[in-house]
């Protein structure tokens, strides 16, 4: 059994949402906000008077947070501006590659017979609304990959797949951006994974107990006008609980630990002609009950153009 509690009343007057918790925009330290319905404001966890730092301690005081929030604690903020990255200092990222038939499909590739996994660093990490920064110096193929985070919740070391769901915190909408050509060119897909920027990750974290399958859920991914990938959880190859418990067995995930399970078909590679993003491209990862997010493509500062 997970050792937090729900963050969400059993009767949903709103009827219209699930628990969230996200990152309120302004301070250089992590504000992190919660709220129960789709329509309801955010409670800063603050006014609760609960200050974690980051997602490790989050996870720690969501008990608490959960019994003061329905004890009609806290003071609302209507109109809170753009959301801030709700997953912050993780100890892991952890991504896998082709764990999805239609995308094994689509590339030719073979089926593997076990996930294949690779780190994501934390320093890639964006806002749900944060420009994707590429240099058009350092990668001609900025690609996208809409893909389903999971949060871990509480400490897992040889989980069994029937228990491993237990230990998952909640779940959000990830872009695993990708520098084509860097991951062609070198045997570690760390590095082209890992830009400054490549990892949005929002718009909030759904809390697991309102999410009865992660294989259950629709997934898709718009560039400007243009839907590009969609397709649904069920395709997975390794679905979350098999993931969670093949992870575990080597190393213990902890708290506030992520993991990126993979993108179904239509990545920008897979298409003939292959379409990477360019400047100035919008684009929205959307997962259905987690929400979505929408990021812009721009260039480093230093090589912008004339406002």
């Amino acid at each position: 059994m997970t050792q937090y509690a729900r963050l969400s009343a059993d009767h949903d007057p709103a009827g219209d949402g699930p628990a969230r918790l996200a990152g309120l925009p302004g301070g250089g330290r992590a504000r992190f906000a919660v709220r129960r319905g789709e329509h309801e404001p955010w409670v800063p966890l603050a006014s609760l008077g609960l200050n974690p730092a980051d997602t490790p301690e989050l996870i720690s005081v969501s008990a608490e947070a959960a019994a003061r929030l329905a004890a009609g604690q806290g003071t609302p903020v209507p109109g809170s501006g753009p959301l801030r990255c709700p997953v912050v200092r993780p100890g892991k990222m952890i991504a896998i590659g082709l764990n999805y038939m239609d995308h094994i499909r689509e590339t030719g590739a073979t089926r593997p017979d076990r996930p294949i996994a690779f780190a994501k660093y934390p320093s890639s990490l964006n806002d749900p609304s944060g420009d994707l920064i590429v240099d058009p110096g350092l990668t001609a193929q900025p690609d996208y990959e809409a893909e389903l985070a999971v949060i871990i919740g509480s400490p897992a070391y040889q989980v069994s797949r029937s228990a491993a769901l237990g230990v998952v915190f909640g779940y959000a909408v990830a872009n695993d951006v990708s520098a084509r050509d860097l991951q062609r060119a070198e045997s570690q897909f760390s590095r082209s994974k890992s830009m400054d920027t490549f990892c949005p990750v929002g718009p909030w974290i759904t809390t697991a107990d309102q999410v009865p399958d992660p294989q259950a859920l629709a997934i898709e991914c718009q560039v400007n006008d243009e839907i590009r990938q969609k397709s649904m959880t069920a395709e997975m190859i390794f679905p979350v609980a098999e993931l969670i418990a093949h992870l575990s067995r080597t190393m213990t995930l902890l708290p506030g630990d992520v993991i990126l399970t993979g993108t179904p078909h239509g990545v920008g590679l897979g298409r003939k002609p292959p379409a990477f993003l360019a400047e100035g491209d919008l684009v929205r990862v959307r997962i259905s009950g987690l929400g979505s997010i929408s990021n812009k493509v721009a260039r480093p500062a230093r090589l912008a153009g004339p406002s």
